[in-house]
């Protein structure tokens, strides 16, 4: 038997009365479990089971292929958008779906656990769902080992601040993983740029430690030409939330 908190990322009936659940714990990483009992009203899960909601659990981990088993879970908090804003409720599955699909199972990130769960407080508070989920995905990106070279070319090597009069926007490769330099740059790349300041921005958000007081939202449309591309290809493919999405 393991004890920790998780967040509640997937959910899908497997019976009459079970379901199949998908959680990102802060000690485990990615967990899939069954839950036997968890369609029920009344059972060991105590209506808990929802989407997004985060719960201390108790589960048996199997030695095999096959799904563990949630024995308990109990609720710590829901996610409850505010009013009607349903672009707050798509961020939130935003979060669910980037945690699925770019976490193995049983690789725990303890800093992105919590950066998940003050991410959905946020949102809970009606603020601006991009300054939000950028910063989480920046987060994302370090915490897997994704994070984009912001800091120099990634063909020759030349930093982005050493000579910023001659030199003032550098383009994101996306195939290479990095910024790329003009002189490097080839018409074929197609590459969106980028400038030495909205670099600098992405690098900050991607530090947890960093408390930023407010996002240069002027910069905005710059960091996501950049953000999209990279989660789209650590991915494999477009997240399907992101059509829903204000970005």
């Amino acid at each position: 038997m393991e004890k920790t908190e998780a967040m509640i990322i997937r959910v899908a009936d497997f019976s009459e009365t079970s379901r199949v659940v998908t959680l990102f714990s802060r000690d485990f990483g990615k967990i899939a479990a069954l839950a036997k009992g968890g369609r029920r009203l009344k059972g060991p899960f105590e209506a808990a089971l929802d989407l997004l909601a985060t719960c201390q659990i108790v589960f048996l981990r199997k030695s095999t292929n096959a799904l563990d088993l949630l024995t308990e879970a109990k609720l710590i908090s829901r996610f409850r958008p505010p009013g009607r804003n349903i672009h707050t409720l798509y961020a939130g599955y935003y979060i669910a779906e980037l945690l699925s699909g770019l976490t193995e199972d049983y690789d725990p990130h303890p800093e992105l656990y919590d950066q998940a769960t003050f991410a959905l407080q946020q949102l809970a508070e009606d603020v601006d769902v991009r300054p939000v989920l950028l910063r989480f995905e920046m987060i994302l990106l370090r915490e897997i080992g994704q994070m984009p070279a912001l800091d120099r070319c990634v063909s020759c090597d030349t930093l982005v601040n050493s000579d910023p009069q001659s030199q003032r926007h550098f383009a994101f490769w996306v195939s290479s993983g990095g910024l790329i330099c003009s002189h490097c740059q080839r018409p074929e790349f197609n590459s969106p740029t980028i400038s030495i300041e909205a670099a600098a921005v992405l690098t900050r958000l991607a530090d947890p430690g960093d408390e930023f007081s407010e996002l240069p939202m002027e910069r905005y449309q710059e960091m996501r030409r950049v953000v999209t591309p990279a989660i789209c290809h650590v991915l494999e493919r477009r997240p399907k939330m992101l059509r829903f999405l204000p970005l």
